[in-house]
């Protein structure tokens, strides 16, 4: 069984749509895949009572707690590599990860960013691209590398930018499509792990 780790922050509306895909397209079956655990830095993150309420197991890894970020991802990692994953999803985790943490997951960590890298990384992305004047934005899905939002790009999804877009509307249309991108871009990887 290939199990997959989702790391969360927030809400975990990713997190959700991915629990939602694996179920309906029985990845279990499928791709011998199942949600193994969902991780967050914060305790009282949306996303790991959504996962709860699926059966899914749980656990907070408080960012807070630790002097370093060395020190946290050391952590992390310990509560990662108890559920043995063959891939590990970032879902809105909102931390930047160490060069050690990254290349201990390397080729088995993936992000999904909202915007059409390499254009916009980091944050603010929407409103970077309105001030920039883009028609169109959207999302990539990419395995993480070292560098912050840089690595190899798996799957995007574009949405084109209208003349009265704010950074919420244009946000909230490409959240859409997120929920669509990711859940099938990581399909797409697990026969390859």
């Amino acid at each position: 069984m290939q199990n997959i780790v989702i790391l969360v922050s927030g809400s975990g509306s990713n997190m959700a749509a991915i629990v939602r895909a694996a179920e309906r397209d029985n990845w279990r079956k499928l791709h011998d895949a199942r949600i193994a655990a969902v991780i967050s830095n914060r305790p009282d993150a949306g996303g790991l009572k959504l996962a709860a309420a699926e059966g899914i197991r749980t656990d907070v890894v408080d960012h807070k707690r630790f002097d370093s970020r060395e020190a946290f991802d050391a952590e992390l990692a310990r509560h990662i590599d108890a559920h043995q994953p063959a891939l590990v999803v970032l879902a809105g985790f909102m931390r930047i990860l160490t060069p050690g943490f990254v290349a201990r997951y390397e080729g088995r960590l993936v992000n999904i960013h909202p915007s059409l890298l390499p254009a916009f990384p980091g944050l603010h992305t929407h409103q970077r691209a309105l001030d920039a004047g883009c028609r169109f934005a959207g999302a990539t899905v990419h395995q993480v590398t070292a560098e912050l939002d840089f690595g190899p790009i798996l799957a995007q999804a574009v949405v084109p930018v209208l003349p009265d877009d704010t950074a919420a509307t244009l946000a909230a249309r490409i959240l859409t499509q997120e929920h669509l991108l990711y859940p099938r871009a990581i399909a797409d990887l697990l026969p390859a792990l």
